[in-house]
């Protein structure tokens, strides 16, 4: 009994980290594809590698057509051993190891995943359940940056990856082989998997994404999700779950219908109702999901071609999703068109959910396993609480002197598509700022690491942040500010390409005002004059003012020219540095398309400063406040 509960344990460490590893090369790759197809399609030129790369991925995902329909010990061995010693390579930040250690991950991980789908090992549904559970842990205590991606965390890999490969070998001599296949999956079964990934990766496993859905809390969203994914461990919660739903058809469709309108409602509404309702869509998913997996026990066709059809959806919803933030320069008519993809991918779950099943039995959870998943649940529970727990930020400068600047920070990647979100902390913090223009601003993209860039910044640099959803709620523009804000807006401009706006937060310096905005206007081929024009209509006559951002026009421009009419300055012409330096891009800089204009105070010193950080190099300006 003791040796059979040490397998069994031992095997859902394994499946589990397996499970872990998949999901985080699933992150990778998106984010790493993302930097190929941007600098081909967008910058150019176009050359075989961007057709190459995403014709890898594709073998990859289909490469489960080739596991076996009974899988010995020792091929279950190799593919879990190359998937764990491939993931020490996607703590190296470079795009092309992260690039091919995640192909890797993904081949023997998706073929690791299919051998156990064959043999239908009780606690494959349970690996996955901790596997999302502990991934939302590492986002949260890195604040939404992945601590296992950092380059310091390799050594820690390491000796992770040894650990596990000790338990791998024990496990291939000592594992016990089936005799005969005792469960599968289909297309159908496929469509589903590839569904629930994408919505748990894309949006319910991600904390701060449902927090901008809704814009509420992160702080209270974040351990509340945590919760509710780790509830189906539990044996208690799963049998209910299986009495609720299993030979009742209208149940099961009743729960369908009320996913769709929770998904709905956060997607279009904004508030506490939202994100209460996207919490409990998350509890509805993992419902289907343990629907998913018990519905397949007693089936018997090859299990590759469910893992290869699930995938394969997976990547076009994934596609689908990343032209809706792209639209201007992809396909225009998936303009605002986001939560049409959502509604695809609940397609693929209807169709399960209208097959009758029988449960088969995957609930049992051996008593040692449920005393350490339960001291596991409190312990991940605490990291979290402790991650999210509120800090002080730098108060606002209280005497005459200010320093406002703006940065482009390509999504949290310098130009060569490393993600450099610390870099551009440290340049932020290097130069004293006080107020923060920031473009480009992800916060929960699949091809961005799923990093919510304003969130990060604001906690690592101990400032506040207002941000500005332009696309999909994940994509804007935000202002980085010390201290507290009197007053916080945002406006959107017109826009007959990507949607942008201006972003506003009223500050004092004691009894004196700071009006602070924040924009990016759009590149030649949009009418940028007339959102120029709409930005300052927003601005008004406050004053004193800054108003930073990435203005995509060089100097005398029509737009440049605006921003004078209104009556701002340029801090560079008023301290007669000329020419202003360069701005974009960050190496070699040939020309200047960042500003931070100002109106009613006094310029004492501006500059660029060197850093490669970001794509762009940021503007600062020293300002006195005073009547």
């Amino acid at each position: 009994m003791v040796y059979g509960q040490r397998i069994d344990n031992l095997t859902l460490i394994e499946a589990s980290c397996i499970w872990l590893f998949f999901l985080q090369a699933l992150r990778v790759i998106f984010s790493v594809l993302f930097g190929i197809i941007y600098d081909q399609v967008l910058t150019g030129p176009m050359s075989a590698w961007l057709v190459i790369s995403v014709m890898l991925v594709v073998f990859a995902f289909i490469l489960p057509l080739l596991s076996s329909r009974r899988p010995s010990s020792k091929t279950i061995m190799l593919f879990a051993a190359v998937t764990v010693i491939s993931r020490v390579g996607l703590s190296i930040n470079d795009p092309q190891v992260r690039y091919w250690s995640a192909l890797l991950v993904l081949s023997a991980g998706g073929l690791y995943i299919s051998s156990l789908l064959a043999l239908m090992k009780r606690h494959l549904l349970t690996s996955l359940i901790l596997a999302l559970a502990i991934d939302q842990v590492f986002r949260v205590s890195g604040q939404t940056f992945d601590v296992t991606l950092r380059e310091y965390w390799i050594p820690i890999q390491v000796i992770w990856a040894v650990v596990l490969l000790v338990i791998i070998i024990w496990l291939r001599s000592h594992r016990p082989t089936p005799r005969s296949i005792i469960g599968s999956s289909g297309m159908i079964w496929g469509l589903s998997i590839g569904a629930i990934l994408f919505l748990e990766t894309s949006l319910f496993t991600l904390p701060n994404a449902v927090a901008r859905w809704t814009n509420f809390s992160y702080e209270l969203i974040a351990p509340l999700l945590l919760l509710v994914t780790l509830l189906p461990l539990f044996a208690q919660v799963r049998r209910g779950i299986i009495r609720l739903i299993y030979g009742r058809m209208g149940v099961r469709l009743l729960l369908f219908g009320l996913l769709v309108i929770f998904l709905m409602v956060g997607y279009f509404i904004a508030g506490f109702i939202p994100a209460v309702l996207l919490i409990a869509g998350h509890f509805l998913l993992l419902i289907f999901m343990i629907y998913l997996f018990e519905s397949i026990m007693n089936q018997r066709s090859k299990a590759g071609v469910g893992m290869v059809t699930g995938m394969l959806f997976f990547l076009v919803l994934n596609f689908l999703n990343a032209f809706a933030f792209t639209y201007p320069y992809t396909l225009p008519f998936m303009r605002g068109m986001g939560w049409v993809v959502y509604l695809i991918a609940l397609v693929g779950i209807g169709l399960m959910l209208s097959l009758q099943a029988s449960p088969g039995g995957t609930t049992r959870t051996p008593t040692g396993q449920t005393i350490w998943i339960g001291v596991l649940v409190i312990v991940l529970v605490i990291i979290t609480v402790i991650s999210i727990w509120p800090s002080p930020v730098i108060p606002f400068p209280q005497t005459a002197e200010v320093i406002a600047g703006t940065y482009n920070i390509h999504y949290g990647y310098d130009e060569p598509w490393h993600i450099s979100l610390e870099a551009q902390a440290k340049t932020i913090e290097e130069s004293g700022a006080d107020i923060i223009a920031l473009q480009e601003v992800d916060t929960g993209r699949m091809t961005s690491y799923a990093i919510d860039n304003a969130y990060y910044l604001a906690r690592r640099l101990d400032m506040n942040v207002v941000y500005l959803p332009t696309v999909e709620h994940l994509t804007g523009i935000a202002l980085l500010h010390r201290g507290e804000a009197v007053e916080t807006d945002g406006w959107w401009v017109t826009s007959s390409q990507e949607q942008t706006g201006v972003v506003y937060a009223l500050l004092m310096a004691g009894d004196r005002p700071i009006h602070a905005y924040g924009t990016w206007i759009g590149l030649s081929n949009e009418d940028t004059l007339n959102q120029m024009n709409e930005a300052l209509i927003f601005i008004g006559e406050r004053s004193p003012a800054v108003f930073g951002g990435d203005f995509n026009s060089i100097p005398a421009s029509p737009v440049t020219q605006a921003a004078v009419n209104a009556g701002f300055v340029d801090p560079f012409a008023q301290l007669g540095i000329t020419p202003a330096p360069n701005t974009s891009p960050a190496i070699n800089p040939s020309k200047r398309i960042d500003y931070v204009w100002i109106r009613g105070l006094i310029p004492l010193d501006a500059w660029v400063p060197d850093s490669l950080a970001s794509d762009h190099r940021m503007v600062l300006t020293k300002l006195r406040n005073s009547p």
